[in-house]
């Protein structure tokens, strides 16, 4: 069987490469909600492989009226989500910029956190880069619009302030709200045991590209989540200085960092976003097996006389064998040998002295879910002798 499996052009390569950039988008949107993905996948093996395969009705009907209506639920339980993933396609199409301190109103912030710290009193900012956070992932928070300062910061986060549990957002070189509340993180190896502020730093960094500073009233450290991840600088002992904390928000804005932490961070980016490249790749590429078909592929698939009337013996069949181009999705023909084939001649006739029988679709007998396109030769001629006579 001469089968163009893997005949790819480069349109097929175009094609395959949009859909694992989609893929892998998909991949990392849900990248939270991993083993519920797992979950569906198993099931629809399971729906596929096993209740289709062995035609388990009851099973097959039920599974398809769980995935119809799963669209539906999908839409309304992650319609936030979904909302948001199309306003980050929007936001990286116009190239939105992060609104971002200047370098004196950074210099107050990094010195009223270094004075909070001392004074080990907890403290959560945010500093919000591109993707829009306001409307999914800012709660219950007071409007401010005031201008930076140390005793500003000193009052909103003491504790007989009504917002001191919640963060402060700001916005160039504006306090825009405080007492807000932010999603909260499960992430329990990566908090490296803080509390309720270092869970919602971690929480909106895993969400989003916004930098979240937290002071610990326990430890007097202060930390700094971004991209799902939390970094404590400092300790009891050898507290940070105002100007290595301004250094180390000032090289994550610009996105330069320091050698060390550049080349670990970089490194273990770049490891997770190539697994999972390689795993949409995998998956654009099996799909597009699966589902795309083949244009034409060609057979030799020997015929098989039956039917012979009685009194009468088969002697040759012209000709044995007979070209069958198919066409289907590629894994058919990937499980698809000659042998799944065979092209039948009902002989019945032969005794109304038939001995040419036209071959069609309806002669081919087959399970392999492939299309007959055509059939060459068209005609299958048989010589057959009677018990009493000679050939005919």
């Amino acid at each position: 069987m001469h089968t163009p499996l893997l005949d790819i052009v480069p349109t097929d390569l175009v094609d395959i490469a949009v859909v694992a950039l989609l893929l892998w988008g998909l991949v990392v949107w849900t990248r939270r909600a991993r083993m519920a993905l797992l979950g569906l996948a198993f099931l629809g093996v399971f729906y596929h492989l096993i209740a289709q395969q062995f035609k388990l009705q009851l099973t097959t009907w039920i599974f398809q009226g769980f995935f119809a209506a799963l669209v539906v639920v999908v839409v309304v339980v992650f319609q936030d989500d979904l909302r948001r993933l199309f306003e980050q396609i929007a936001t990286l199409s116009l190239r939105r910029k992060a609104p971002r301190p200047d370098p004196s109103s950074l210099g107050t912030l990094t010195r009223g956190l270094y004075q909070l710290a001392a004074k080990r009193r907890g403290a959560l900012v945010v500093l919000p880069g591109r993707e829009p956070i306001e409307r999914h992932f800012l709660q219950y928070g007071v409007p401010l619009d005031a201008e930076i300062s140390e005793e500003l910061l000193d009052s909103l986060f003491d504790p007989g302030s009504a917002g001191h549990d919640g963060a402060l957002v700001m916005q160039n070189n504006r306090i825009k709200e405080f007492g807000v509340h932010l999603p909260l993180s499960e992430n329990r190896d990566e908090l490296k045991g803080g509390g309720t502020r270092h869970a919602a730093a971690l929480g909106l960094a895993e969400r989003s590209d916004a930098l979240c500073l937290v002071v610990s009233e326990e430890r007097g450290t202060i930390g700094i989540a971004a991209g799902g991840q939390l970094e404590i600088l400092g300790n009891p002992t050898e507290p940070i200085k105002p100007g290595d904390l301004r250094d180390k928000i000032q090289d994550h804005l610009e996105h330069t960092g320091t050698e060390v932490k550049e080349r670990r961070v970089e490194w273990r980016w770049l490891g997770r976003r190539l697994v999972e490249g390689l795993l949409s790749f995998a998956l654009a590429l099996g799909a597009w097996l699966v589902f795309v078909p083949v244009e034409k592929a060609v057979l030799q698939v020997r015929v098989e006389v039956e039917n012979v009337p009685e009194g009468y013996a088969l002697t040759g069949v012209s000709p044995q064998e007979v070209e069958v181009e198919v066409a289907g999705p590629r894994r058919a023909m990937l499980l698809a040998s000659n042998a799944d084939f065979q092209v039948v001649i009902d002989a019945d006739l032969v005794r109304l002295q038939r001995r040419t029988f036209e071959v069609s679709a309806q002669s081919v007998r087959h399970a392999t879910g492939l299309e007959i396109k055509s059939i060459k030769p068209e005609k299958v001629k048989l010589t057959v002798q009677q018990a009493r006579g000679g050939a005919r």
